[in-house]
C-alpha cells in the first residue's frame, strides 16, 4: 500500500515538473511521414510578427462529400498548428448559407468580394444533390483583411486530385495571406511606361493584386532623354521593373538606364513579344499579317544570355476561342473552336514558381533560345511536345479554326516560352561607347535575377460588358479560369522574396483518399469493416476479460 502511494505521489510531482518545464520550452512533434504539419521557418517568422489578435473566418462548412471533409479537416489542423505557435490566431468555421432567408444576399456580397463558389454533387447512397461550397477564408488583422483561397481549381483534375493539390498548398495560402496583412510593405516595383505598352486597364487586375504586397509606381522611360543621370538614379531606388508588352523600340539611352538598374542588382520581369500580332485586330478584320517586331533589345538580351525568336508557335495543346456562329432571336450564338496560336501551357517542373500550378493561357507566343554565358538558366514553361514554329511574316486568319492538324507535323515541340536567369550579368555597354556619360557605370555588377516570358498578353485581363477589368486569367467567352495571375504573382514573389515565402509552394503532401467507386460497390462490406468490425473486436475483448475475471475471483 505504501509503495503504491509513493508511486502515485511521484507521478503527481512528475506531472507538475513537466508542466512547469513546458511553460518555458515549447516543442511539437510531427509524426507524419511527409511532415505536413511541420511549419517552415518563414511561416514561423510571420507568426512572430503577429502581435495582436488575427481573426480567420473559414467558410468551408456544410454538407459535402468526403473529399471536401478531408480538405476541411486538413485546414482545421493547419490552423490549430498556427494557433499552437501563436495564441493570437483566432479562427472559426462558418456555413455562410446556413440561413436560407439570407443566402441570396450573402452570395451577392461574396461575389462582390471575389469569393466565387463551386457547385458539387453530393451522393448519399445513390441519391444525388447539388451543394454550393465556398472554399475560402478571410483573415483580418487590425484594419486590414484579405481573402485566402483553400481550393486549387485545376482544370481537368478529379476532385481527389484537386484536394491533394489544395492540401499541399494550404501552408503557402495561409502564410501568404497572413504576410499580406501583418507585414508592412517594403519592396518597390516600377512599371515601365512610354513604350506603347499594354494600357493600364488591361493590366488592372494584376497591378491591383501586386499592390496588396508591394509599393508600385509607373516609371516614364520615354522621358529619360531629358536627364538620363537623374532617371538612372531614380530607377535604382526600385527593386523590380516590369516591362509589359512594349511595342516601341528602346533607344540606347533607355537601354543604358535599364541595363545599369540590372547590373546594380535590380530584378526585371520581361513580358515581351518578338512578333507584332494582336487578337483584337484579328477579331475586327478576320485576317491580319503577323510580322517580326524589332524592339532594339536583341543586343541586350544576347548579352544576358537569351534570344527571343521572331516566329510564332502553333500548339495542338491549345486554348479554344469563341466565334459567332449566328443568332437566335436577338442573341448572338457562339461556339468554341480550337485555336492553335494560343498554347495551353502546363509544366511538370518542381521549381517553386511553377510547382503545383494549373494551365496557363498564352497568345501568339515565341520560342526562346538560351546562350552560354555563365548565367544560370531555368526553363519555367515550354510548349507541348506537339507544337511547331511558324515563320514570319505570315497571314493569320480565323478560318484556321477549321484546320485538322496531324501530330507528325507538330513534333518535337517543347519550345521554351519562359526562362529564369540568375547570376552576375555583364552590361551590354561593356567595352562599348556609353549612350550617356555617368560617373558610376558598372560593367559587371551584383548578383541578380530576371524572368523572361515571350508573350506580353499573358498579363492581359479581359473587360466585362461595362468596360471594367475582370480577373486575370478568366476568359468570359469560354468561362474558363487559367493560372496566368498565379504564375505572374509567383514570378514577382520569387524575384522580390527575401523571406523564403515562395519556397513553401514546393511542399509535397502524400494524402491517401478513399476510392469512392470501390466504396459504393462494396458499401455493406466497407460499413462492416469501418463500424461493425471494431465493435465485434471490442465485444470479444470484453467477453475474454470478463471470463478471466470470473475465473480469478472464483478461486
Amino acid at each position: 500500500m505504501k509503495s503504491t502511494f509513493k508511486k502515485f505521489i511521484g507521478l503527481i510531482i512528475g506531472l507538475i515538473v513537466l508542466n512547469v518545464i513546458s511553460n518555458y520550452i515549447f516543442k511539437r512533434f510531427d509524426l507524419t511521414q511527409d511532415k505536413r504539419y511541420t511549419l517552415s521557418e518563414t511561416t514561423l517568422d510571420i507568426l512572430k510578427n503577429t502581435k495582436e489578435p488575427l481573426y480567420i473566418d473559414v467558410f468551408l462548412e456544410g454538407n459535402f462529400p468526403g473529399q471536401f471533409k478531408k480538405l476541411q479537416s486538413e485546414t482545421k489542423q493547419m490552423l490549430e498548428e498556427l494557433k499552437a505557435y501563436n495564441s493570437n490566431i483566432v479562427f472559426q468555421f462558418v456555413n455562410p448559407l446556413e440561413n436560407p432567408d439570407e443566402a441570396d444576399a450573402i452570395m451577392q456580397q461574396f461575389y462582390e468580394r471575389g469569393l466565387t463558389p463551386i457547385k458539387i454533387s453530393v451522393d448519399d447512397k445513390g441519391k444525388q444533390s447539388q451543394e454550393v461550397v465556398y472554399p475560402w477564408a478571410i483573415a483580418t488583422y487590425k484594419n486590414k483583411s484579405t481573402k485566402i483561397p483553400l481550393l486549387k481549381n485545376k482544370m481537368g483534375a478529379t476532385t481527389e486530385e484537386k484536394v491533394i493539390s489544395s492540401v499541399q498548398h494550404l501552408e503557402y495560402a495561409f502564410a501568404d495571406g497572413l504576410h499580406k496583412i501583418t507585414t508592412p510593405k517594403k519592396k518597390k516595383i516600377a512599371v515601365i511606361k512610354g513604350k506603347n505598352e499594354l494600357p493600364d486597364v488591361f493590366k488592372a487586375d494584376f497591378l491591383q493584386t501586386v499592390r496588396d504586397n508591394y509599393f508600385i509606381a509607373p516609371f516614364p522611360l520615354d522621358s529619360v532623354k531629358t536627364n538620363p543621370q537623374l532617371f538612372e538614379k531614380a530607377l535604382k531606388t526600385f527593386d523590380l521593373a516590369i516591362i509589359a508588352k512594349p511595342k516601341s523600340a528602346f533607344s540606347d539611352v533607355e537601354k543604358q538606364v535599364l541595363d545599369q538598374f540590372i547590373i546594380n542588382g535590380g530584378k526585371t520581369l520581361w513580358l515581351v513579344d518578338a512578333v507584332n500580332m494582336d487578337m483584337e485586330n484579328l477579331n475586327q478584320t478576320g485576317s491580319t499579317l503577323a510580322f517580326p517586331m524589332d524592339l532594339g533589345l536583341n543586343d541586350m538580351f544576347f548579352k544576358y544570355g537569351f534570344r527571343i525568336n521572331p516566329v510564332l508557335i502553333k500548339d495542338m495543346q491549345s486554348v479554344p476561342i469563341a466565334l459567332a456562329t449566328g443568332k437566335r432571336g436577338s442573341e448572338t450564338q457562339y461556339q468554341n473552336y480550337p485555336w492553335l496560336y494560343s498554347p495551353f501551357v502546363f509544366t511538370e517542373s518542381k521549381h517553386p514558381i511553377v510547382n503545383n500550378i494549373d494551365g496557363i493561357k498564352f497568345e501568339f507566343t515565341n520560342p526562346i533560345d538560351t546562350l552560354k554565358n555563365g548565367i544560370k538558366k531555368t526553363v519555367l514553361l515550354k510548349s507541348s511536345p506537339y507544337s511547331r514554329k511558324i515563320g514570319t511574316p505570315v497571314e493569320v486568319n480565323l478560318e484556321m479554326v477549321n484546320e485538322k492538324p496531324e501530330a507528325k507535323d507538330y513534333t518535337p515541340g517543347n519550345f521554351p516560352v519562359s526562362i529564369l536567369l540568375e547570376g552576375q550579368f555583364h552590361s551590354v555597354f561593356e567595352n562599348r561607347v556609353l549612350a550617356f556619360k555617368t560617373n558610376d557605370f558598372k560593367a559587371v555588377g551584383k548578383s541578380s535575377k530576371m524572368i523572361i516570358v515571350s508573350d506580353g498578353d499573358i498579363i492581359k485581363n479581359q473587360l466585362d460588358d461595362k468596360g471594367q477589368p475582370m480577373e486575370l486569367g478568366f476568359d468570359k467567352w469560354t468561362n474558363q479560369l487559367y493560372a496566368n495571375k498565379e504564375f505572374l504573382m509567383n514570378c514577382v514573389n520569387f524575384l522580390l522574396d527575401d523571406n523564403g515565402l515562395i519556397n513553401i509552394r514546393g511542399k509535397e503532401v502524400d494524402l491517401p483518399l478513399l476510392d469512392q467507386e470501390k466504396v459504393h460497390e462494396e458499401y455493406t462490406y466497407t460499413q462492416f469493416l469501418t463500424i461493425g468490425l471494431p465493435l465485434v473486436i471490442l465485444g470479444i475483448f470484453g467477453i475474454v476479460i470478463n471470463y478471466f475475471r470470473k475465473r480469478r475471483f472464483a478461486r
